[in-house]
């Protein structure tokens, strides 16, 4: 209802709840304006649902699902693949380009961007991303704050957080966290990483179990590793720290000095065998 705000007050005080409910109705008003000569003019809904009440939270969870369902209609109409269009949650604005392809509950939030030929798999939440045409979203992935670079592959089960960039055909797999880092074209870190507060290059290569040590406990700081970098397997890089051009890092190797361009460096403690030792054997309980 719209009402004018200079009579509203003398209406809202002269109304009654003298009926069986013992309620205040609003649309008493009504007659209150008629009474006074005021013009009442009506709207007709476009559908039934847009006028049904709610007075608990089964009938909202009922017209929510009506909403979803009238959204779903729309990206089916302008040719989004839903692969079932009551599995779907968009809380904000998603707009996209052609033959993109949503699987099952997924939820949008914000506003988000799917550019043409996008795959989002089942169960994936994307917060105020966007995503560059031919990119691959594998199930169970959380994006927030994102952007995903052309025909990107990303998940299953990766979490983009705010300030993660990434550049074309950019690979980040399974239980791999990026945040606030820039990755360049062709750069892969398939397994198990965290990669924070980072610059890295084109064609890198990052091992699994790799961490950036971004933070010392009051600030935040950089890694940076340039293009052609390998970073070999369960390697930490100690911010602020440069990985040069071409580098290649060992397994094993807890970085704290720049690593130079083109050169291989380890850092691992010298390995022992003792012959003579003996495993520890459990004392019977008596």
């Amino acid at each position: 209802m719209a009402i004018p705000t200079a009579r509203l007050a003398g209406w809202l005080a002269a109304l009654r709840n003298n009926n069986a409910q013992g309620e205040y109705y609003l649309t008493d008003l009504i007659a209150a304006a008629v009474a006074d000569g005021v013009p009442v003019n009506s709207a007709q809904p476009d559908g039934e649902w847009e006028v049904l009440g709610v007075n608990s939270k089964v009938q909202l969870a009922e017209l929510e699902r009506i909403q979803q369902r009238r959204v779903a209609d729309q990206l089916l109409e302008a040719g989004v693949r839903l692969a079932d269009p009551a599995r779907l949650d968009v809380r904000g604005e998603l707009a996209c380009g052609r033959d993109v392809a949503i699987d099952v509950n997924c939820v949008f939030e914000g506003r988000v961007e799917l550019a043409d030929a996008v795959e989002i798999g089942p169960n994936c939440v994307l917060k105020n991303v966007t995503v560059a045409a031919g990119a691959r979203i594998a199930a169970f992935c959380h994006l927030e704050n994102a952007v995903v670079g052309p025909d990107c592959i990303i998940g299953p089960y990766a979490r983009l957080r705010p300030g993660a960039e990434l550049g074309a055909e950019v690979h980040i797999g399974n239980f791999v966290e990026v945040k606030n880092t820039k990755i360049a074209a062709g750069s892969k870190a398939n397994h198990l990483a965290y990669i924070g507060d980072a610059r890295i290059g084109e064609r890198v290569n990052v091992g699994a179990g790799t961490i950036t040590c971004n933070y010392d406990g009051v600030n935040k700081h950089l890694t940076v590793i340039e293009d052609d970098a390998f970073i070999g397997s369960d390697t930490q890089l100690v911010a602020p720290v440069t990985v040069g051009r071409g580098a290649t890092l060992g397994a094993g190797t807890t970085l704290t000095k720049d690593a130079p361009a083109d050169t291989l460096t380890v850092s691992r403690a010298r390995q022992v065998s003792l012959p003579s030792w003996q495993r520890p054997v459990k004392i019977p309980k008596k």
